[in-house]
């Protein structure tokens, strides 16, 4: 899906962010369209993971300002803006002594929704993520990766934020569980049509599941653009992703045939 050209849902203005005198991010600017999944694609350091947590105020920007739906996040109530934006991550970050559906529910129980709302929502999402209505009694621990990664979406998806955060959401997983759920994601976001910001450094994951890959490196925003002219890009940042890229399907391709000749 592209992105619209209405005012942004979220917009970083000249944002720097600093710990202990090291810069982290320097001036970033970025804009992130209504229903679009913008990637944030780079190396670990490059800033991905701190330019999330500066949309939900889990870090404030050094100098500079982040806005979401058209106000600045410095000046919003830090708990109703957690509340409103879904929160995805690598480890999920499930209450293990909670069972999947506690899980699932806990932003609605705290935003004081009705019992019987909550229990039919529950019922909705696991539904949504592609889970059985009888694993809501379970504990994480008595589910598969695939399954709690899966739990962690309908839980960020609870209370039906327009904003989804996903940081790295599946770069844990096997292979087979990966691509899997990258596929049951644009399924979601199809019909859902969410705001999302997906942290990765897979660039074979942005060009799958991005409107737009912003790639970052050493704390800057060296480019943005679609999936199509991301792999053109004439940056060298961006051409040796792309060639990296390249070089391990020609990898992948040489190791199938080897396999062949074997069988």
């Amino acid at each position: 899906m592209q992105p619209t050209t209405t005012a942004p849902v979220i917009e970083f203005r000249d944002v720097s962010y600093s710990v202990a005198g090291t810069s982290v991010l320097l001036g970033l600017n970025l804009q992130v369209q209504s229903g679009e999944t913008l990637v944030l694609l780079g190396r670990s350091g490059s800033g991905k993971t701190t330019t999330l947590k500066l949309v939900n105020r889990l870090l404030s920007p050094t100098s500079g300002e982040v806005w979401v739906n058209g106000a600045p996040t410095a000046d919003a109530d830090v708990i109703e803006l957690r509340r409103s934006i879904g929160w995805v991550i690598q480890e999920v970050g499930l209450f293990p002594h909670f069972t999947i559906e506690r899980n699932i529910a806990l932003v609605p129980k705290i935003s004081g929704w009705p019992a019987s709302r909550i229990r039919a929502r529950v019922e909705e999402l696991l539904r949504m993520v592609g889970l059985n209505l009888d694993l809501a009694t379970r504990y994480p621990h008595q589910l598969s990766g695939g399954q709690r990664q899966r739990v962690g979406v309908a839980r960020a998806l609870a209370a039906d934020p327009e904003i989804l955060l996903m940081d790295e959401p599946f770069g844990a997983l096997d292979p087979l569980t990966r691509d899997e759920l990258q596929r049951e994601f644009l399924s979601l976001q199809k019909s859902l049509h969410k705001t999302v910001v997906f942290v990765t450094h897979d660039l074979r994951e942005a060009l799958r599941l991005g409107s737009r890959i912003a790639l970052m490196e050493a704390g800057r925003l060296v480019t943005i653009a679609t999936p199509q002219d991301f792999l053109q890009s004439p940056d060298p940042w961006a051409a040796a992703y792309v060639r990296a890229f390249k070089d391990g399907l020609e990898k992948a391709a040489r190791n199938r045939q080897r396999v062949e000749v074997l069988e």
